[in-house]
């Protein structure tokens, strides 16, 4: 009863369809592009629209039916956007596949998952073959390529395109259960097997809308959006769906994802809204420093995956005026969970305090809830100082893995899932993630956090990467260990003053790292993120002396 009076709505299931359908209908001539080589390669919503029914015509006569899992192992492209389209729409799942996962993980995922056909990139063809034997679910291999198929010892193989071709596009969409499951990801583990999140038509819907809105990624039909975020990984943020609900001209990079790579996209193509983690950002930052390219067309740029540093949001906004809107999110979240958006009330802050809120991870969209929680399960308060584990919920945050029995240690009693991080929030509703819990450093029973080292150190102008580890100290029981890679030509010695310099102004003596070791790269996750599993690996038997 709404004031007395009795109402009923029309049952209108959220799923992805009507979000194909919108772009076709009312966006039929705007353009998604996609870099191969030297070529551009163009095709409008309306074809995409046409050709999404192809593949769904295609995968029915290959005996795929409502909730199979079908497996992608390709770049950003304009395939992978309809198979993004075409697989959940027809009712199966799309299933993106991690490209740089080691062998046995993949081998693991795909058969957990259970994948009945693995599209690919012709490029990726020679990664997938020595799996190919070990995979039991698989039947068909559909390469993604322009011309006739290459050579391969894949079984069961068939050319995307003339599967395509035998097909007539004029395909009658069924209608889905929202809550029926559209794509599917896994997590990039560092421990034990990765886990299956499995995404609702109706969370990727609501995240869809989350994300589009106006202080979160502001997207809007002017936009030419280019989504860096691998489509393998969480969904490539929801970008494509997005981009694809309010209109957007796509610019999909495919395999091009080097900093000049990117310059030249930014240019050419006169991006307004990229995406992606920090380390691609850095890179990009570097080329155009010694680089003469006009990315005047670039206004903001969502980035996520790991702590983006302040000064290189610093330096976007201050050399090329580009907003850089520091984000945080999970595979389990479908993924976005938080955008640093500025308050109206902010607008006559310093620049300084601006740069301290973009700096944190920020505010959650409509749909989102978080708390952070201490060690006796006590909800911690809101004042910028109490440090505890992050805790989420709302309508597009999984329930539980997909076959999974760690499930169980992940989400609790009352709903929410635990992320492992540990946070801050402060009175604004600014949440600032201080560490992942395995990472921050236990010294003489205080925590130190290793992400705000990384940030102040990777604040030194000839200092390229970071990563902050935890070293068994005889005393303190751990101690932070700096491992730093320089720009060429930098005197080591004079950057290793500088950052202690640096880090002196801002932390406690107890604080500080107790060496700094110069390495050529931090490793790095299949996503892109710092893998200081193999940092730890490697210092595992580093020696700090004792100190007072």
């Amino acid at each position: 009863m709404i004031n007395g009076l009795s109402g009923t709505m029309m049952d209108y299931q959220l799923t992805l369809t009507p979000i194909m359908k919108r772009a076709m209908q009312l966006y039929p001539n705007k353009e998604i592009r996609t870099k191969f080589g030297d070529t551009m390669h163009k095709v409008t919503y309306a074809e995409s629209y046409r050709r999404c029914g192809q593949l769904a015509q295609a995968l029915k006569k290959l005996g795929i039916e409502d909730g199979d899992r079908v497996g992608t192992f390709a770049w950003n492209t304009y395939r992978h956007h309809e198979l993004y389209f075409g697989v959940p729409c027809m009712g199966a799942v799309v299933h993106t596949l991690n490209l740089r996962l080691p062998a046995d993980q993949l081998i693991f995922i795909i058969n957990h998952a259970e994948d009945k056909v693995i599209f690919v990139d012709d490029t990726l063809i020679k990664l997938l073959e020595p799996l190919a034997p070990q995979l039991k679910t698989v039947k068909h291999y559909i390469v993604m390529t322009h011309g006739e198929l290459p050579e391969t010892s894949l079984p069961n193989v068939h050319s995307y395109e003339e599967l395509l071709a035998a097909e007539s596009g004029d395909y009658g969409w069924p209608e889905i259960d929202e809550n029926a499951a559209a794509a599917m990801c896994y997590t990039s583990g560092t421990t034990g097997h990765p886990k299956g999140v499995l995404y609702s038509h109706r969370a990727i819907y609501l995240h869809t809308m989350m994300v589009s809105l106006t202080d979160a990624m502001g997207l809007a039909e002017p936009d030419i959006l280019m989504p860096v975020v691998p489509m393998f990984h969480a969904m490539a943020w929801g970008l494509v769906y997005a981009g694809t609900m309010v209109g957007c001209t796509l610019i999909y990079p495919g395999p091009h994802m080097q900093g000049a790579d990117l310059a030249g996209l930014i240019q050419d193509e006169k991006i307004t809204v990229t995406a992606g983690v920090p380390t691609l950002w850095l890179g990009l930052l570097q080329v155009l420093e010694a680089g003469d390219y006009n990315i005047s067309s670039l206004q903001r740029m969502p980035v996520g995956g790991s702590a983006a540093p302040r000064s290189m949001i610093k330096a976007y906004k201050e050399k090329f005026g580009v907003d850089i809107l520091h984000a945080w999110g999970m595979t389990e979240m479908t993924p976005v969970g938080t955008l640093s958006a500025i308050k109206s009330h902010m607008a006559d802050w310093s620049d300084e305090a601006k740069l301290d809120l973009r700096a944190k991870q920020g505010i959650t969209p409509p749909g989102v809830e978080m708390r952070i929680m201490d060690v006796n399960g006590e909800e911690l308060p809101w004042d910028g100082e109490a440090m505890g584990e992050l805790q989420v919920r709302g309508p597009a945050v999984t329930a539980d893995y997909y076959k999974d029995e760690r499930s169980a240690d992940s989400f609790t009693e009352d709903g929410w899932f635990r992320t492992g991080d540990v946070s801050s929030i402060d009175s604004e509703g600014y949440m600032q993630i201080v560490d992942r819990t395995k990472d921050l450093v236990k010294s003489g029973g205080e925590w130190i956090s290793t992400v705000e080292l990384e940030n102040a150190i990777m604040g030194h102008e000839d200092v390229m990467e970071a990563a902050v580890i935890a070293i068994p100290h005889p005393k303190w029981q751990e101690r932070p260990l700096a491992c730093v890679v320089v720009s060429d030509g930098a005197d080591k010695a004079q950057v290793k003053a500088g950052i202690y310099d640096l880090l002196s102004k801002e932390f406690a003596k107890w604080q500080l790292p107790d060496d700094i070791e110069f390495i050529a790269e931090v490793p790095k996750t299949s996503v892109g993120k710092f893998d200081k599993k193999v940092l730890r690996k490697q210092y595992e038997g580093y020696q700090i002396a004792e100190t007072e």
